[in-house]
C-alpha cells in the first residue's frame, strides 16, 4: 500500500530542533502524526526522545578576554536583525541559474539557452523560497527511493508522458517510482545486472558514476545499493522537475546539460560513465562530447550507450527514424571512440560498453593521428565557464598510481596526492586532515543527534577541501555533495573523487544548480572568510535557505568574529541558531554556528 503525506501540510514524523540563545542544549521534539498507510510511523529519533538531554553538549559559551571585548562593543541599536520577507508563491520552484524566462534570451544552438544564466545583481532575488503549501518532510531512505509526496513536487506530466517506460506513478497522494527508465522498462536493477556482466561493479572497482541526460535517476537509485555513487545531471526543461524528483528520492542530482562549456567536474573522476537514451549527439563536432566524458573519465574506466544508434539496423522502424541516419551516428561514435582510445567491450541489444586505456602507452597510433588534437595538460581540470574545446585530454605525465577499491578507498592515500600532483598537500597533510574531520564530525554527533539517524540524507560541504567531512560522516544512510569552491586557494576535488566520493565545481556567489529544498544538512567550514570581500554574504546565506529544506540544518564552522555577522544576518530568515564552542574550548578563536530552518510555507499574500 502506498504511503500518505498528511493533508495538513506537517511532516507525519517531523523533527523540530528549536534552538534558544541561553538555553544549555537543543530540545528535539518528535512530531508523530502518521496517519495511514507507511507503518506506524518513521522513528527516526525515537533514541533522542527516550534519552534524557545531555546539556553539557553545548555548554554556555564563554570567550577569551580579546573576543569579550569584540562581542560585547556590538551596538544594540544595530543587532537587530534585517527581516527577510517571503517571496511570491510564483518562485516557489526557482532556479536563479536555469530561469526558464531568461533561458529563453540566449541561443538554442549547442544548448546553450540550457546551461548557467545566473541574474545580474539588479535581478536577484532578496528574499525567502516559500515551500509549496502541503510541503512535508522526504520519506526517509530507502523508502523514498519509491516514494514522493506529490506536494513536494506536484508535476504530473512524466505520470503520462513516460508511463509505459515505468519512470513514474501518481497514487493518492504521492507519487511512486518503480524503477523503470526508456531503456529499462523491467527495471533498473535488472538492466545493472546486465553491465555488471562486462563492468565490475559488485568488486568496489567502480565506485563513481556519471549519469548524463539522467531523468528520475532510477539508474543512479538502485546503483546506490551496490555501493556506486552516481553523479546524475540533466537540464531544467520539458521534462519538468526531473532533477527536483531525484533529490526528493533522495539520490545525487543536479541540472546539468552537455552543452558549450565543460562539466563541473575534475579530470579522471569517474570509474563509470552512463547514457540510457539521453538524446545526447554524441558525434557532431567531431565527437566533442565524447571528449569531455573522456576527460572526466578515469583511465581503465567504462562508457556505456544504451539506446539509438546502437543496434540500429533492428531497430530503426521501432525508433521510427532513417536507417541511414543512424548509421552514420554510430559510425562517428565508433571513429570517436577509437581517436580517444576506448576499446569496446561489448555491444548486446541496444546496450554498447567501452573501456577507457589505462594509460598512454596502449593508445601509440593516435600520436601520429591528424585528428588527434590534445589539450593543455594543465588546463583539465580548469572548467568553470570554461569552453569545451574539443580536444583530447592527455593522460598525465606522471602515472597516479592504482586506487583501492572501495570502501578501503575512503582513507587510502589517493594517488594524486601520493603522486606529489597537488602543490601544498603531502601525505602527512592527508591523514592530519583526516584525524581533525573525524574528531569534528564526532563533536558535530554530539551536538546534533539526529546526523546517524538518516533524518538528513542529502548532505552539503560548501568547502569540502579534502573530502575529510564526507569521508567522516560516511554511511549508506547519506551521501554528501562536495562543493569546491572556485576561489579556493588549492583546488582538491579530483582528491575528493580518488577516495570514492563525489562533488562539484560551483562559486557561492552564484546560485547553485539544484531546486529549491534539496538538502537536509548543509556544512560550511570557512565559508564566509574565504568569500569576504568576493560578494554579498546576504546572497550566499539566501541561497543557502533557497536549498536546504524546511527543519533542515546547517553547520557553520568558522572563525567568532565571523559567526557573529552570519548569526546577525540568518537571524532574520526564520532560522534558529545557537554559538557554540570549538570541541577543544573556549580559548580557541575558531567556534560552531549550529542553526535549523523553520517550518512554514508559502501563501499567495507572500510579498516579491
Amino acid at each position: 500500500m502506498a504511503p500518505k503525506a498528511n493533508a495538513d501540510g506537517r511532516t507525519r514524523s517531523s523533527v523540530q530542533i528549536f534552538i534558544a540563545a541561553g538555553l544549555c542544549c537543543f530540545f528535539y521534539i518528535l512530531g508523530a502524526w502518521q496517519r495511514s498507510g507507511f507503518g506506524k510511523g518513521d522513528s527516526i529519533a525515537l533514541a533522542i526522545t527516550k534519552n534524557e538531554a545531555d546539556c553539557n553538549i553545548i555548554p554556555s559559551l564563554s570567550f577569551d578576554s580579546q573576543h569579550a571585548g569584540e562581542v560585547g562593543n556590538i551596538d544594540e541599536s544595530e543587532s537587530k536583525p534585517k527581516v527577510f520577507e517571503p517571496c511570491h508563491h510564483r518562485y516557489t520552484d526557482y532556479t536563479p541559474c536555469q530561469d526558464q524566462k531568461r533561458a529563453m534570451t540566449f541561443p538554442r544552438e549547442d544548448m546553450n539557452y540550457r546551461e548557467r544564466h545566473c541574474p545580474p545583481e539588479e535581478e536577484k532575488l532578496h528574499c525567502l523560497i516559500p515551500a509549496p503549501k502541503g510541503y512535508v518532510t522526504p520519506f526517509p531512505w530507502p523508502k523514498s527511493r519509491d516514494y514522493v509526496p506529490y506536494a513536494n513536487a506536484p508535476y504530473k506530466s512524466l505520470t503520462v508522458e513516460k508511463a509505459v517506460q515505468n519512470w513514474i506513478q501518481y497514487e493518492g497522494n504521492v507519487f511512486r517510482f518503480p524503477g523503470g527508465g526508456t531503456q529499462f522498462p523491467q527495471g533498473a536493477d535488472k538492466y545493472i545486472d546486465q553491465l555488471a556482466a562486462v563492468i565490475p561493479i559488485k568488486n568496489g572497482t567502480v565506485r563513481t558514476a556519471l549519469d548524463t541526460g539522467c531523468g528520475v535517476a532510477s539508474w543512479g537509485a538502485y546503483l546506490l545499493s551496490r555501493n556506486v555513487l552516481a553523479m546524475s545531471f540533466a537540464p531544467r526543461d520539458s521534462h519538468e522537475a526531473q532533477v527536483q524528483f531525484a533529490l526528493e528520492r533522495g539520490v545525487p542530482a543536479v541540472i546539468g546539460v552537455l552543452g558549450t562549456i565543460k562539466l563541473p567536474y575534475p579530470s579522471r573522476a569517474f570509474d563509470m560513465a552512463h547514457c540510457s537514451r539521453c538524446l545526447i549527439p554524441w558525434g557532431i563536432n567531431d565527437g566533442k562530447y565524447l571528449k569531455e566524458v573522456d576527460r572526466v573519465l578515469r583511465p581503465g574506466g567504462y562508457w556505456v550507450l544504451s539506446g539509438p544508434p546502437i543496434n540500429w539496423k533492428n531497430n530503426y522502424q521501432a525508433w521510427q527514424r532513417p536507417k541511414e541516419d543512424l548509421q552514420e551516428e554510430q559510425r562517428q561514435i565508433e571513429e570517436a571512440a577509437k581517436l580517444l582510445c576506448w576499446e569496446k567491450k561489448s555491444e548486446k541489444g541496444e546496450t554498447a560498453i567501452w573501456q577507457k586505456r589505462v594509460d598512454s602507452d596502449s593508445c601509440g597510433d593516435r600520436q601520429d593521428d591528424s585528428r588527434a588534437n590534445f589539450c593543455k595538460a594543465d588546463e583539465a581540470d580548469s572548467v568553470w565557464y570554461k569552453k569545451m574545446e574539443g580536444c583530447i585530454t592527455p593522460y598525465p605525465k606522471v602515472s597516479s598510481g592504482e586506487l583501492k577499491p572501495f570502501p578501503k578507498r575512503l582513507y587510502a592515500v589517493p594517488p594524486r596526492i601520493s603522486s606529489g600532483s597537488v602543490p601544498g598537500v603531502s601525505v602527512e597533510d592527508y591523514e592530519e586532515d583526516n584525524n581533525k574531520w573525524k574528531k569534528h564530525v564526532n563533536a558535530y554527533k554530539r551536538i546534533n543527534k539526529l546526523i546517524d539517524t538518516g533524518r538528513y540524507r542529502n548532505i552539503m560541504d560548501m568547502n569540502a577541501g579534502l573530502g575529510g567531512f564526507a569521508a567522516a560522516i560516511e554511511s549508506p544512510k547519506l551521501w554528501v555533495m562536495n562543493v569546491m569552491p572556485t576561489i579556493a586557494e588549492k583546488n582538491t576535488l579530483g582528491v575528493v573523487y580518488e577516495r570514492g566520493l563525489i562533488g562539484i565545481y560551483h562559486d557561492w556567489c552564484e546560485g547553485f544548480s539544484t531546486y529549491p529544498r534539496t538538502y537536509d544538512l548543509i556544512h560550511a567550514h570557512g565559508v564566509f572568510s574565504m568569500y569576504n570581500g568576493k560578494c554579498n554574504w546576504e546572497d550566499i546565506l539566501l541561497e543557502m535557505d533557497r536549498i536546504l529544506r524546511p527543519e533542515g540544518a546547517v553547520i557553520f564552522r568558522d572563525e567568532v568574529d565571523v559567526l557573529i555577522k552570519v548569526k546577525k544576518i540568518v537571524g532574520g530568515m526564520r532560522w534558529d541558531t545557537k554559538l557554540v564552542d570549538h570541541e577543544d574550548g573556549p580559548l580557541v578563536p575558531e567556534k560552531v554556528l549550529v542553526a535549523v530552518k523553520q517550518y512554514w510555507v508559502g501563501n499567495s499574500t507572500s510579498a516579491q
